[in-house]
């Protein structure tokens, strides 16, 4: 019983801080990165398809992405996806290749940047804490009906602390790097 709930916990955690990454990469930095575009949703012969199905996205230099539509008629809509969605960016068509350059980040984009990035990964140590309470709750539950004695109750919340421990430690790693990214110049 302690095993499938510390289990439990184990990978609630793990996904949470997946999810975090996740978001994490959405954010934008100053370099080009395909997953930049991961968002983009573009309507496709009456249908919202990812644009990751519709080209192939490649980093051309630091600041440049280049898409390659594999269906040419699409590129109209590709580039219309890219300007209407959230980013900011303006794609250049040049023939089959459609450019997108990255404009560099204001001093104070990037600040503002990285206050969005600490409130998630502030989101992210709370929804680990939280998996650790209800964690908790459930060998509290075993204790009060008898199933397990103080000592293992004791162990079972020493483990799953030193398991919540491990993933904050991770989630501020990620936090460290995502600002050190977002700073750089």
């Amino acid at each position: 019983m302690i095993k499938e709930t510390i289990e439990d916990a184990k990978d609630r955690m793990e996904k949470s801080v997946e999810s975090l990454r996740s978001q994490m990469s959405k954010v934008r930095t100053g370099r080009a990165h395909p997953s930049i575009l991961d968002s983009v949703m573009v309507n496709y012969y009456g249908t919202d398809t990812p644009l990751k199905q519709l080209a192939n996205i490649t980093t051309e230099d630091s600041r440049t992405l280049a898409l390659t539509v594999f269906d040419k008629s699409a590129s109209a809509a590709v580039e219309k996806a890219i300007i209407n969605s959230d980013l900011g960016l303006n794609p250049a068509s040049a023939g089959a290749v459609i450019r997108i350059p990255l404009p560099p980040l204001t001093e104070e984009r990037r600040r503002d940047l990285v206050k969005i990035v600490r409130a998630e990964a502030e989101n992210g140590r709370i929804a680990v804490r939280n998996i650790r309470r209800d964690a908790n709750g459930d060998i509290k539950d075993l204790l009060k009906e008898k199933e397990i004695t103080e000592d293992e109750e004791r162990n079972a919340e020493e483990e799953i602390q030193k398991l919540t421990d491990k993933f904050v430690k991770q989630i501020d790693e990620a936090l460290k790097a995502k600002e050190a990214d977002l700073m750089e110049i």
